[in-house]
């Protein structure tokens, strides 16, 4: 139980830093991409010697994939994260409302620049490269356990930096979720690219750590 708590207070964490950082805060591009590394980086640090620290159904599906993690864990990783996420937008909804912010706003991914089809590539194209860095510096052979949160938070922030004005850099299936509840709208009835982009890219990602060595 307590490794799915853990799973639970990591993504609860991402979601509120991140998006809080997005609305509350209104920070700029650094500042977003900078709260969802170090909230990454800040629970791997707290938690993830209890549930390895996945935060993320892409991540966990990988795990799945490459044995690390059992499917069952992994199913309940999963909805223990959509439940964090949710529940992080749920208390955000209360500070936003307390604020007189506008109420359609929840840190929320979407596209409006770009197409379906490039929204979809973007999604798993940053979210291969992330997991594909998150299977290479955690494992037996290559990882380094002390550096590893650090090295996966940058990732996320940089990669979150780039895709910023594309899809809002999701990499994250919960993480999009929380939002898009709240939201409704367009972020809600794309969300089908924020839910299956991420999925490939998982995949994609633990195929290829498989191959450069990851699992040895």
């Amino acid at each position: 139980m307590r490794k799915y708590f853990a799973e639970f207070l990591g993504t609860f964490m991402l979601v509120f830093l991140g998006t809080g950082t997005v609305v509350i805060a209104q920070g700029d591009t650094l500042a977003i991409g900078l709260s969802f590394g170090l909230a990454i980086t800040i629970m791997a640090y707290a938690v993830g010697g209890v549930s390895g620290g996945n935060f993320n159904p892409a991540v966990s599906t990988a795990m799945m994939i490459n044995k690390r993690l059992s499917v069952k864990d992994g199913l309940i990783y999963i909805v223990a994260q959509a439940l964090g996420a949710i529940a992080a937008s749920g208390v955000l909804s209360i500070f936003i409302s307390a604020l007189g912010l506008d109420s359609g706003q929840y840190g929320q991914n979407d596209f409006s620049k770009i197409s379906a089809g490039m929204a979809f590539l973007v999604e798993v194209i940053i979210t291969f490269l992330f997991i594909f860095v998150i299977l290479m510096v955690t494992s037996k052979q290559f990882g380094n356990a002390q550096m590893a949160p650090i090295a996966i938070g940058l990732v996320l922030a940089f990669l979150i930096i780039v895709a910023l004005n594309l899809t809002g850099g999701s990499l994250n299936p919960a993480r999009s979720l929380g939002p898009a509840l709240f939201a409704g709208g367009t972020a809600l009835s794309h969300y089908w690219v924020f839910l299956l982009a991420p999925l490939v890219g998982g995949a994609l990602a633990a195929f290829a750590g498989k191959a450069m060595g990851s699992e040895e």
